[in-house]
């Protein structure tokens, strides 16, 4: 797949820097492969769009993995958790940071390239929620970047499309949780001029056994979101219920267990742009891209979703 495909303009002002007053005011553009129909929703109305599906979320927790570091001035992201104190995390600025340096709570051991440590942290992460870099606006509650069932801490990173889902909205589904931690890989853009030759990193994923069970025996399942997708799609090619995922979907993928897809809309030359044309079709999500940028629809981690039937 050639990576312009990825590509797409978007008005800055479309960038969503802070979430709606409540979770559910978000928008919902739902796309019913079948028929090709377009719907123009309200995300309080999911439960309308659906038919019975099992709908599962991930559960993952944010970290406050974002860690300031006085001299150099710069900090420290905390990435993934490998044992014990030892991590895996981003630091800037790297050319200036030296092995065996200890800065604030952190002690720098090895570099891995890329701006990538190896590194040991002093007790628990306590910095600053990690908000992407197109949120530029002050966050004043951390919690909006937690979904309301957030469980188990491990990810850089929110999985934003369960970010619109309220306890009421959820009490009236059939849910099913998952748990995957997203890395900062998952939203590394794509620099290659062919999609074949990324290169994608592992994350972190468990699932119960009855959980994996009812997912396996569902009539339909809805995946909330591209990290609940490549686990799903990971265990149906007989992986264990607990180990790493490397799985990229990308155009002409076979998906074996994810009948219906929720998802956010998604940055350019983004790997999770290219899962969600594998999952709908290339030019079918380009076309959906162009409605929701002309219907004024609010884009990335902060914005508006889409319901893929």
């Amino acid at each position: 797949m050639d990576v312009a495909d990825l590509e797409y303009e978007l008005p800055p002002a479309l960038i969503a820097q802070r979430p709606p007053v409540r979770r559910d005011d978000s928008r919902l553009l739902v796309y019913d492969r079948a028929s090709g129909d377009v719907r123009h929703r309200g995300f309080a109305e999911l439960a309308e769009e659906l038919h019975g599906e099992l709908v599962v979320v991930n559960d993952t927790r944010v970290v406050p993995a974002r860690i300031p570091i006085a001299s150099p001035r710069g900090e420290v992201l905390l990435l993934e958790r490998l044992e014990g104190d030892l991590w895996e995390g981003l630091a800037r600025p790297t050319r200036r940071l030296k092995p065996g340096q200890r800065y604030g709570p952190v002690e720098l051991l090895e570099h891995l390239g890329e701006g990538r440590w190896r590194l040991r942290l002093e007790g628990e992460p306590q910095g600053e929620t990690p908000l992407p870099p197109y949120i530029t606006e002050r966050l004043d509650e951390p919690d909006r970047y937690q979904t309301v069932y957030a469980h188990t801490p491990g990810s850089a990173a929110a999985p934003t499309a369960g970010l619109h889902f309220t306890p009421e909205i959820l009490t009236a589904l059939d849910v099913e949780h998952v748990t995957l931690h997203v890395g900062l890989d998952t939203f590394r853009p794509v620099n290659e001029e062919r999609l074949e030759d990324h290169l994608i990193h592992g994350e972190r994923y468990d699932v119960a056994p009855e959980a994996w069970q009812r997912i396996r025996s569902a009539e339909r399942v809805l995946a909330v979101g591209t990290t609940t997708v490549r686990t799903l799609e990971t265990l149906a090619r007989d992986a264990p219920l607990t180990g790493r995922t490397e799985l990229f979907i990308t155009p002409g993928f076979e998906f074996r267990r994810v009948d219906t897809v929720l998802t956010n809309f998604h940055l350019p030359r983004s790997t999770l742009l290219a899962l969600v044309m594998a999952f709908a079709g290339v030019e079918q999500v380009r076309t959906l891209y162009e409605l929701a940028i002309e219907g004024r629809y609010r884009f990335y981690s902060f914005g508006d979703a889409m319901l893929i039937l």
